[in-house]
């Protein structure tokens, strides 16, 4: 540890063990909040967190998360259910005129017997630092805004204020959780999500259906600012009887990180410059250890390294 003499170095490793956790951290704990530990049953299919927006083919379960590891971008996805529609994003500056653009792309995918609707990720670069923008998604009529405000510039002495949540899922408890996340004085302004989202694995045949009804139970929180996810044992999605063989196919499809920007090989390990944070999934333990290494090349400016780790 010699090298790291003169520096402030913080490992958080979070194991997070079949249970809810929800903190917003700035300087201790904010909240003595404790979500009960017995198992509660799901919100039904109808209630009205899951509802769908009004119109024809209307964008749902918009989330946004961190698009490159400085803060300039960010990825807006969204579900289209009846057709593929517009790909572009609009967005501007809060009090400004000029309207942008970017274009992303479409995909579906099947699983056993489900297929999914038209899953949009688009990424919008060149942001400036500590902005509030509005951004637009859909055509026509059934056009629907949001807005997000970017980080500010790093720093040696900038605050800013992570939630962290894990383990959420779609019970009546996961609606209290959330909305007591929403209603902290701290005000988070980005999450860091430590595994386990929809559960729906915990459906027969891994029933997809409730992979779209977490995205619009989450949506009044996650299209607003930045989650971003550590994938969990319930998003392995693993089913060979059934001729799902290929793990975390819902989770890579719906969910997307900016791994290529921190030169990671897959969506289980980025970097955020605001903290040096390392998502992992088991065997990215070694994407860890490599970044433990790297510690000595870093600025001075280096404050703290906080790891999240999902252990099911």
């Amino acid at each position: 540890m010699g090298v790291l003499r003169g520096r402030l170095v913080v490992l958080c490793l979070l194991i997070i063990c079949h249970e809810s956790v929800v903190l917003v951290c700035h300087g201790g704990i904010t909240s003595s909040f404790v979500r009960q530990p017995e198992k509660t049953i799901d919100m039904p299919l109808n209630s009205d967190v899951f509802k769908v927006p009004h119109g024809y083919n209307a964008p749902q379960q918009v989330h946004i998360t961190q698009g490159d590891h400085e803060g300039r971008a960010v990825i807006v996805s969204w579900v289209t259910p009846d057709e593929a529609g517009s790909r572009t994003v609009i967005y501007w500056r809060e009090n400004s005129k000029y309207r942008f653009s970017a274009k992303g792309a479409v995909l579906r995918y099947k699983f056993y017997n489900y297929t999914s609707g038209y899953i949009h990720h688009c990424t919008v670069k060149n942001l400036e630092f500590d902005t509030k923008y509005y951004y637009l998604v859909g055509v026509g009529g059934t056009t629907r805004q949001f807005w997000f405000r970017t980080p500010p510039r790093v720093g040696p002495d900038v605050p800013y204020t992570f939630g962290l949540i894990g383990d959420l899922g779609q019970s009546y408890d996961s609606n209290r959780t959330l909305a007591h996340y929403e209603t902290n004085p701290a005000k988070g302004q980005t999450v860091l999500y430590v595994g386990d989202l929809s559960y729906a694995d915990n459906y027969p045949f891994h029933d997809n259906r409730r992979w779209d009804t977490w995205g619009r139970f989450m949506e009044r929180s996650v299209a607003y600012q930045p989650w971003i996810w550590t994938a969990g044992n319930h998003e392995i999605d693993f089913l060979p009887e059934n001729g799902e063989t290929v793990p975390f196919k819902p989770f890579k499809r719906r969910y997307h990180v900016p791994y290529k920007a921190s030169g990671s090989t897959a969506p289980f390990g980025i970097r955020s410059r605001e903290l040096r944070h390392t998502s992992l999934y088991y065997h990215h333990i070694l994407h860890m250890e490599n970044t433990l290494l790297s510690l000595n090349g870093l600025k001075r400016s280096f404050q703290r390294l906080i790891g999240l780790k999902h252990h099911g």
